[in-house]
């Protein structure tokens, strides 16, 4: 059976570790002031990856958990993965350059696409995420959102994919927002129709995973990755589970 990436994540707002309720900044559930602490602790699974997103930046375009995110790679070790307000050429130089494995763009490749592709031949395909979130549309159709999820864009998921396939992107991390936080279940049919469309496509499933059986679910279906945080904070994923998880594969 293919492996699948566990991708455990720190979700930042005001310096803390949070989650939110479907990205709605309102609803805000707090499990740390110590984020950096929260990354150790992930650290001891039995995982490579850590996802961080600076909910501050995503939602102002400023990023003010600099020092945190800092800190988290350091303390964590794992290959991090960020987003959150990374908006321009240096924005993403600079955070490679200070060891964060890969930038995470989400309004910029939604609105900009030419810029965005231009930017996978510049650092390269390997170290650029695309966060490609979605709301169904009442036909099914998965519409892009952005600015932290409170936006809608007008723009389909399909026509988005559609250009950066051309263009050799590698990574996209794609989330139903109306799944996200509430322990729901991911859209498991979402993303089966996106890995017919892309086959070749690293997709990382994130939003609404419950437990071990979504994530064997998941694999199931051929997702090579997949983020989850919420589970991991209330204990739903036990480090034992993640193990023998891995152990399967």
């Amino acid at each position: 059976m293919a492996a699948v990436r566990i991708v455990p994540a720190i979700d930042l707002k005001d310096g803390r570790c949070v989650r939110l309720f479907q990205g709605d900044f309102d609803r805000t559930t707090e499990y740390s002031a110590n984020p950096a602490e929260i990354g150790r602790r992930f650290s001891q699974l039995d995982v490579a990856d850590l996802h961080v997103v600076d909910l501050d930046g995503a939602r102002s375009g400023a990023q003010k958990n600099r020092a945190i995110v800092t800190e988290i790679a350091a303390l964590s070790g794992l290959g991090v993965q960020l987003g959150g307000g990374i908006r321009g050429h240096d924005d993403v130089a600079g955070w490679l350059d200070a060891g964060v494995s890969r930038c995470v763009l989400g309004s910029v490749a939604v609105y900009e696409p030419e810029v965005v592709t231009g930017w996978l031949d510049d650092f390269g395909a390997d170290r650029i995420v695309l966060a490609l979130d979605v709301r169904l549309a009442r036909d099914g159709t998965p519409m892009l959102t952005a600015g932290g999820w409170t936006e809608e864009s007008g723009i389909t998921l399909w026509d988005s994919l559609d250009r950066y396939d051309a263009a050799g992107a590698k990574h996209v991390l794609c989330t139903d927002v109306s799944r996200d936080g509430t322990m729901a279940g991911p859209n498991f049919a979402l993303y089966g129709r996106i890995l017919e469309r892309y086959p070749a496509l690293q997709l990382q499933a994130s939003g609404g995973v419950r437990d071990i059986d979504d994530l064997e679910l998941l694999r199931e279906i051929g997702v090579p990755a997949a983020i989850t945080g919420r589970a991991l904070l209330d204990g739903k994923i036990t480090p034992q589970e993640i193990a023998s998880f891995r152990r399967s594969e």
